[in-house]
């Protein structure tokens, strides 16, 4: 069992898809970096943090995308989502199978304001029109930097998410919630908290994640696999569907206080136990409990 968590961006692209199929656009041999980082004097990364491209999985077509949290935490900035927004793009000319994303982002990148604000912005208004044409956006959320901000709205605009129990999804970071409302609201050094509350079990009970599977890179492929024949739905039937479970969400959990409170009131039995459980002993205890 290969770890997803502790591999790298290309580590992973390498072991979830097909072998050998991968090809990558726009290689760090070019050497497109941020101009912005260049005035800043910061050190810049010859990819810029992310890594596009074509493969197959499962023999068939797909553009993927991967992001690196070891430069600057994922961050998004001016040609990082340029190099996402021009994948999206190509996948209404090409029409894959699916786009499969990688994501491993704290958000934009402070370091680029208003250019990563930007390109996030363009990120979301292209998923939407690929999932418009009927290309399938499938999310894959197990790194050590979690998904956050501008990348966890993308996260949620997308058909379908998998993660690890490691993964973490949210819009504000801990430390940001922290800061913002103090540490009675939010401990962000108390990890059992934080995982509970943004992490890949909390997120799949919640509706939000459509898998939850094991800190295995071969999980997270065989995830992708069975979610391939997705179709998009966009309708105005399935946006007031979500509106609904959103809403009874918020009556049913929001004067509650923890994960473990949600947790409980969905009727799981010795809640207090669920973060000490394996992938597939946790999918077993949960079997029903789901929002």
């Amino acid at each position: 069992m290969t770890s997803y968590y502790e591999s790298s961006a290309r580590e992973r692209l390498h072991a979830v898809f097909d072998k050998g199929s991968f090809h990558e656009f726009v290689p760090p041999t070019e050497r497109v970096v941020s101009p912005h980082l260049v005035q800043l004097e910061t050190p810049a990364a010859f990819d810029d943090g992310i890594i596009v491209g074509r493969a197959t999985l499962d023999s068939r077509p797909v553009l993927v995308a991967a992001q690196e949290g070891g430069f600057m935490g994922g961050a998004v900035g001016e040609v990082h989502g340029a190099k996402l927004v021009g994948l999206l793009e190509r996948a209404r000319d090409e029409k894959p199978a699916a786009i499969v994303l990688l994501v491993e982002s704290g958000g934009v990148r402070l370091h680029e304001a208003n250019a990563g604000l930007i390109g996030v912005s363009e990120i979301m208004r292209a998923v939407l029109a690929l999932r418009s044409e009927g290309v399938p956006v499938i999310v894959l959320d197990g790194g050590q930097f979690g998904c956050f901000g501008g990348m966890g709205i993308v996260a949620r605009l997308c058909d379908a998410i998998v993660m690890s129990e490691e993964g973490r999804l949210g819009l504000s970071g801990p430390e940001v919630i922290e800061t913002t409302c103090g540490v009675e609201e939010f401990d962000s050094r108390d990890r059992a908290l934080v995982w509970r509350t943004v992490g890949g079990k909390h997120r799949y009970l919640l509706g939000e994640a459509d898998a939850i599977v094991a800190d295995d890179i071969v999980a997270f492929r065989n995830a992708a696999i069975a979610l391939l024949n997705l179709k998009p739905d966009l309708s105005l039937e399935a946006l007031t569907a979500e509106h609904d479970k959103l809403g009874a969400r918020l009556k049913n959990f929001g004067t509650l206080r923890d994960a473990l409170d949600i947790w409980s009131s969905l009727g799981v039995e010795k809640p207090e136990q669920l973060p000490l459980l394996e992938a597939d002993a946790f999918r077993a205890a949960t079997v029903g409990k789901r929002a």
